[in-house]
């Protein structure tokens, strides 16, 4: 991981492993998995009359607190209220409240993660091609096959990307911008914010300077209303709801919208529009080789071992001191902002049309061949470096 500590981590309630991140790892923020917490209620609640509304209730107070005080306020008259005061495992539970509450972590980006079920499932994607039992020769062998399966399943659906439209749920031009640049699936999240929108009363509460607070009525149930405060910047064009939901899995919530369409906007500032939901993301672990790559993308694999190589023999040499590491963070600072140039000078040279695009089309895009015309700019390029090479 490059010497650096993650920035969030997501574990069952092993007392082991908080033992050695809280050691090791200080600066990360660690999550024990709420499902697996949320899982044990029956059977450590299932003494007690009523368990099934005990159930309920506590995950309306784990769920449905959006500050701090309200969680402690909530949770106090939880267990006063079904008489749990002497219950050791929720006392135990209380006294880790910073590491499992939503409310104590929802600040910190987790990319949608609150439970450990997606490393189980990537178990579970494994085990279709090795068990325990399966010898190294095996290993190697299978494990070629899941890397070939996995690039199959993604060509497939960056095809589907590309050729299919999920329809707008509403007329928003908000709306329209996400529909554009996500993935179907991220999409999908971000369509059900703006169907939860309905359920939405907005109001404007007061306002300084294009600074504006509201306050947004949602109706949870027949009977059951939340209520939220959002600020939005007119100025910055910056929204923050009290829910954190873009802060800790960066889908902008029906709250937030609501109050966008209260207030006319149109136009969704590229903040919250993330590029890891984007559909054109570069996948840099297409670099990894496997006996199933395509002839067309070996010559760009080639490529990324040569200057994979070069780049080592640089970075051994110039480690050697802190003089020649900040000479050379300085000059790879300069390369990428030359790189970027020639990137946006060759787009008005060379455009591939989508609509007529083939299959094929579609895969030379992770290898483009080299045209004339880029030839001329990557010459030109090269002169750049060779006069670079030259200087004192």
């Amino acid at each position: 991981m490059g010497r650096k500590a993650p920035k969030v981590i997501l574990t069952d309630q092993c007392a082991s492993i908080q033992r050695a991140i809280e050691l090791y790892m200080p600066t990360t923020i660690h999550r024990w998995c709420i499902w697996h917490i949320m899982k044990k209620i029956p059977n450590k609640l299932n003494g007690y009359k009523g368990h099934i509304d005990i159930e309920q209730e506590m995950s309306h107070v784990v769920w449905n607190s959006y500050t701090k005080d309200a969680f402690h306020r909530n949770w106090n008259v939880f267990l006063t209220k079904y008489g749990l005061g002497g219950n050791k495992w929720l006392s135990k539970l209380y006294e880790d409240w910073h590491i499992w509450i939503p409310v104590y972590l929802d600040h910190h980006f987790w990319a949608g993660m609150r439970s450990t079920q997606r490393s189980e499932s990537m178990h579970l994607f494994f085990n279709k091609f090795i068990t325990r039992n399966s010898s190294l020769r095996q290993f190697v062998k299978q494990y070629d096959n899941c890397l070939a399966s996995r690039e199959q399943i993604e060509r497939e659906f960056d095809v589907a990307y590309f050729y299919t439209v999920i329809p707008c749920a509403t007329k928003s031009a908000i709306g329209a911008q996400f529909q554009h640049v996500y993935t179907h699936e991220k999409f999908m999240e971000v369509q059900a914010q703006f169907r939860g929108k309905v359920n939405c009363i907005t109001r404007s509460m007061h306002s300084t300077l294009g600074f504006t607070t509201y306050e947004v009525i949602e109706q949870v149930f027949n009977s059951t209303f939340n209520k939220f405060f959002i600020t939005y910047d007119a100025v910055s064009r910056e929204v923050k709801c009290q829910c954190l939901l873009f802060e800790s899995r960066g889908i902008l919530c029906h709250h937030s919208i609501s109050i966008l369409s209260f207030d006319r906007v149109d136009n969704m500032t590229l903040k919250y529009i993330l590029e890891r939901w984007s559909k054109n993301i570069k996948r840099r672990h297409t670099h990894i080789k496997s006996s199933q790559d395509e002839p067309l993308l070996e010559p760009r694999s080639k490529r990324f071992d040569e200057l994979v190589f070069q780049s080592h023999n640089i970075c051994e040499f110039e480690s050697e001191s802190e003089e020649l590491t900040r000479i050379l963070h300085w000059e790879f600072d300069k390369v990428m902002a030359e790189m970027q140039e020639y990137k946006e000078r060759s787009k008005g040279k060379s455009s591939l049309c989508h609509e007529k695009a083939t299959l094929s089309d579609v895969n030379e895009l992770q290898s483009p061949h080299v045209s004339k015309q880029e030839a001329g700019s990557r010459t030109d390029l090269d002169q750049t470096w060779k006069k670079r090479s030259q200087m004192p």
